[in-house]
């Protein structure tokens, strides 16, 4: 059984979320591999039904309800010219495959080539001004014409236009869902969504086919949003929003990160000036970022990611996410209960237990999150 189909099948397994995918990747080699073990050997107890489906998956491998599902996952992309991209595979796109524990794999429609070009995100509102909407229109051009695909979410408002500019100029861009590819959202962007791919761009998305939009799948699509580029251009947005989770991302994974200032009250602005006190580079046009961006054409040297630091996992956690770890403590906690403990929003919540996830120290259960092993060393860590 080849890497692809194995890890259609891992990913298939109930309760197997991102990071407890990852954990068991980096610790026994390959998904393959993760298939074979007994329900002793997994670092944590699985539902009843997973391992019903490990010991079936184990006697009867491809004949078997994982086994199967991922064969008709692979027929269905064929059938419909959807690409699969393994990320050990070449044509996996190399900037993406930088960042801390990338998608295992990425659903294409339309030309998965323009996946691995020089890429510059632009984001913001989905209420956007005028003025916002002109400018994110703009911009996209001129960076398009500059030579970068443009990348952003498909979403309303920014995301739209950055896509529409980018097609103004005849550049190639790339929309990143968190739905399947074969589910658009919004469906207003259907049409859109075909001038992409008629453009010679991509749709892509790490979900699997049938996907439909849910809050938690965001969070994963935004970082891939900022891991494809080599920039991303903030150009309006509030400060509880998640194009600045999709800024704050690329500034985590040692990407530029730009942003368009705006008036002191246009509430859209304030997100773009808290961004800009944080460490991403006021411009004005469009120039500011070719000049930037542009000896990083030919490919970006890979930088060490924000866990890569030297410093301890305690130290190396954003401050939100230390108190995340402190709110759970011991217990199984709801979003809603975590989100009243944090005062947090809902959206920087979800990324934040994405990140947690992916880093192996919050597990996602029936009913909410909880602290791993590492997690609760993490908190011993906290409280000391």
């Amino acid at each position: 059984m080849d890497a692809l189909t194995s890890t259609l099948a891992l990913l298939r397994l109930e309760g197997i979320g991102p990071g407890l995918y990852w954990q068991l990747v980096e610790r026994f080699g390959s998904a393959e591999a993760v298939l074979q073990l007994s329900p002793r050997q997994l670092p944590r107890k699985l539902p009843d039904r997973a391992n019903a489906q490990l010991a079936e998956f184990q006697r009867f491998s491809l004949d078997s309800e994982l086994g199967q599902w991922a064969l008709a996952e692979r027929q269905r992309c064929a059938e419909e010219c959807i690409y699969l991209l393994h990320r050990e595979d070449d044509n996996y796109p190399a900037l993406l495959k930088q960042i801390d524990r990338p998608p295992p794999l990425l659903y294409v429609t339309g030309d998965p080539e323009a996946l691995s070009l020089p890429q510059v995100a632009v984001i913001g509102a989905r209420r956007a001004s005028r003025a916002g909407l002109d400018n994110a229109e703009a911009f996209s051009a001129d960076l398009a014409a500059a030579g970068f695909a443009i990348t952003s979410g498909l979403a309303l408002g920014v995301d739209a236009a950055a896509h529409k500019g980018a097609l103004r100029s005849e550049g190639k861009t790339v929309a990143v869902l968190g739905t399947g590819v074969d589910r658009i959202y919004p469906v207003r962007n259907a049409v859109l969504a075909e001038q992409i791919v008629a453009g010679g761009g991509a749709i892509v998305s790490e979900m699997p086919l049938g996907t439909a939009p849910e809050a938690g799948n965001f969070p994963r699509r935004n970082r891939v949003i900022s891991g494809l580029s080599l920039g991303t251009l903030l150009v309006e947005a509030a400060v509880r929003s998640g194009s600045l989770i999709t800024a704050r991302l690329a500034l985590e994974q040692n990407r530029e990160v730009f942003a368009i200032p705006g008036s002191i009250h246009n509430p859209m602005a304030r997100g773009c000036h808290h961004m800009i006190k944080h460490g991403a580079q006021l411009v004005e046009t469009s120039a500011d970022i070719v000049t930037q961006l542009g000896g990083l054409l030919s490919g970006m040297a890979e930088q060490p990611s924000l866990f890569d630091d030297p410093a301890t996992p305690t130290q190396a956690l954003p401050p939100d996410q230390r108190s995340l770890i402190a709110a759970l403590g011991g217990d199984l906690r709801s979003i809603e209960q975590l989100a009243q403990d944090t005062g947090g929003d809902t959206g920087d919540l979800m990324a934040n237990l994405l990140h947690l996830e992916l880093e192996g120290l919050v597990e996602q259960l029936p009913g909410g999150y909880q602290l791993t092993g590492n997690g609760a060393k993490t908190l011993s860590g906290l409280v000391e």
